[in-house]
């Protein structure tokens, strides 16, 4: 059995609990910060709203991102916020993160998931960490990348890009509402959608089956975080909650 071939499919309180935390997930970027300290800008979207707060810090040497992971991890831990790191497993578990977030060209899935049960194992994860072990969020584009990651383990999926995004340079062609509602349907864990969302779109997500929405600039680069955090917040929580897929259930 691959590792963590079950978990994903399993555990449906853990997944109803895990998407209470996905509604407004906000990715942190430097460059789209409008020079203010990433801090200050978790601090503001988190007030405004924010579930869960990722960590990305593509041009961070792994010492700057260590730092500032230990810094949000002690913001988000005393909001009861998520905290997720990007890509990098060994800053995740350094810092006691939530969880980690990785993509199609990071390790593979079953190598994290190999990595966090060890430590789960040697009782090597902190009392606040997520029950049982990290959470593991996997990107994917299309439903064969999402019913794989679903089947290595994931707990849950950034599907995308929704809308065009000029956020990351090597984003694929949009897939659209009807591309994200295709994704939800093909896999029983929860889904957030990324790329182009706005408060002027997100509510065309709410039939989708998505558990939340992942924005960068839409938060980060707003002049007002906070508003722009809630604004967003009042759209997403407006769309029905997400339901774990009881086993024999149709997904969908």
């Amino acid at each position: 059995m691959k590792s963590g071939a079950v978990r994903g499919k399993s555990g449906g309180d853990r997944l109803e609990r895990l998407a209470r935390f996905l509604p407004l997930y906000v990715i942190t970027d430097r460059d789209l910060s409008c020079g203010r300290p990433e801090q200050d800008v978790v601090r503001e979207a988190i007030d405004g709203g924010a579930t869960a707060i990722q960590l990305r810090g593509k041009k961070m040497s792994g010492l700057e991102m260590y730092r500032m992971a230990v810094a949000l991890r002690d913001i988000t831990a005393r909001h009861g916020v998520l905290f997720i790191v990007n890509d990098r497993l060994d800053v995740a578990l350094a810092t006691e993160a939530d969880g980690v977030h990785l993509g199609q060209e990071d390790i593979p899935a079953r190598c994290a998931l190999e990595v966090m049960d060890r430590y789960a194992r040697a009782g090597r994860l902190a009392p606040g960490a997520w029950p049982g072990r990290m959470v593991l969020g996997i990107s994917v584009e299309n439903v064969a990348q999402a019913v794989a990651a679903e089947n290595y383990g994931a707990d849950y999926l950034g599907a995308g890009p929704a809308w065009a995004t000029t956020t990351k340079t090597d984003a694929v062609a949009p897939i659209g509402p009807e591309g994200i509602k295709t994704i939800c349907s093909s896999v029983r864990i929860p889904v957030v959608a990324i790329g182009g969302i706005s408060h002027a779109n997100a509510g065309r997500l709410a039939t989708t089956g998505i558990a939340g929405v992942a924005v960068v600039s839409a938060v980060v680069s707003a002049a007002d975080v906070r508003g722009a955090a809630r604004s967003l917040y009042e759209v997403v929580s407006a769309a029905p909650p997400w339901r774990a897929i009881p086993p024999g259930g149709e997904a969908g």
